[in-house]
């Protein structure tokens, strides 16, 4: 086993050390221990470890799930939380800062082998299909006009013109792009996809949904009608204003 990187959170010095002890017994690398979320951060910057093991309920101004948030967003580490609390309440908190896992105190060696090893993975994993996708939409022949986008489909980079596409469906991770002719399914986000599209051919009608302007042919509240009998796209209450200034109301 490679060795992994940890930074412990940990306000109770005896548990911190009993950590400490597990994970080094288990083939880990300590490389700091702290008890407050401010100390989190600071650590985490400096040294960058693999993963951190965070206690919710720090002393101090800044809460764990506090800390965890900064830390993922900043740094892209990924968090296992170690709390005494299983309540509704703290889980609701909790899962807000995405963490990579959740283990119960009093915790057994291989459970906190177990969510180390899966979380590890899952974030190797994430960060390998993001260079992916980074990659994919940069391949773009025109970047001025940016009309011709790559998509993976099948292993294969598809050409897709964009005044192709009709609209862009949000299917939680993964986004699916519709032409007249087939369908991608892609893992990514509507933002990126929205930064790649242009946007003086496309725009966002609902939180789930992206349309290119020109297939729109009618709007029938509070749904609009794409050319070649799509399905119905549904407005989003937000987004009206915004598409009424691009269609020309009159």
């Amino acid at each position: 086993m490679s060795k992994t990187n940890i930074l412990i959170v940990e306000d109770e010095s005896i548990v911190a050390k009993d950590i400490q002890h597990s994970l080094k017994k288990l083939g880990y690398t300590v490389v700091g221990m702290c008890s407050t979320g401010e100390d989190a951060i600071k650590i985490a910057e400096e040294v960058k470890p693999d993963l951190v093991l965070m206690d919710i309920m720090l002393k101090g101004e800044m809460s764990g799930i506090e800390a965890a948030g900064q830390i993922r967003e900043k740094f892209n580490i990924p968090i296992i939380y170690l709390t005494a609390y299983a309540d509704e309440s703290t889980l609701s908190k909790a899962k807000v800062s995405e963490p990579y896992g959740y283990i119960i105190k009093p915790f057994k060696e291989i459970d906190l082998h177990t969510s180390i090893e899966m979380a590890i993975y899952k974030h190797e994993k994430e960060t390998d299909v993001k260079k992916e996708r980074d990659f994919l939409y940069s391949i773009v022949e025109n970047k001025e006009s940016k009309d011709i986008i790559f998509v993976k489909s099948n292993s294969r980079l598809v050409k897709v013109k964009t005044s192709d596409i009709y609209f862009v469906e949000a299917l939680k991770d993964y986004v699916v792009i519709n032409t007249n002719a087939a369908r991608y399914t892609i893992h990514s986000t509507m933002k990126d996809i929205e930064k790649k599209l242009p946007a003086s051919d496309f725009i966002r009608v609902h939180r789930s949904f992206i349309v290119r302007i020109d297939k729109i042919v009618a709007i029938e509240q509070p749904n609009l009608i794409l050319e070649e009998d799509k399905k119905l796209i549904p407005i989003g209450g937000s987004y009206k204003d915004d598409l009424a200034k691009r269609l020309n109301m009159i």
